[in-house]
């Protein structure tokens, strides 16, 4: 799987979840704290797949 098919499902899983969330809760601070925990996940795994990519490479620097 590369970079971009990982980033395009990312993007679709994290607008389905904000969907879902909209949907079912009509509490928004409850709403905005599970998109904000959606979101943060999506960074996380998008952050997780640059380092990979980069040890893959052999890049000096695997930070992302």
């Amino acid at each position: 799987m590369n970079l971009s098919t990982l980033l395009l499902r990312s993007l679709l899983v994290g607008s389905l979840a904000f969907t879902v969330v909209a949907c079912s809760d009509n509490d928004a601070e409850t709403a905005g704290e599970k998109i904000d925990e959606a979101v943060t996940d999506v960074g996380n795994k998008v952050e997780d797949v640059c380092e990979d990519v980069k040890k893959e490479a052999n890049a000096k620097d695997t930070d992302c």
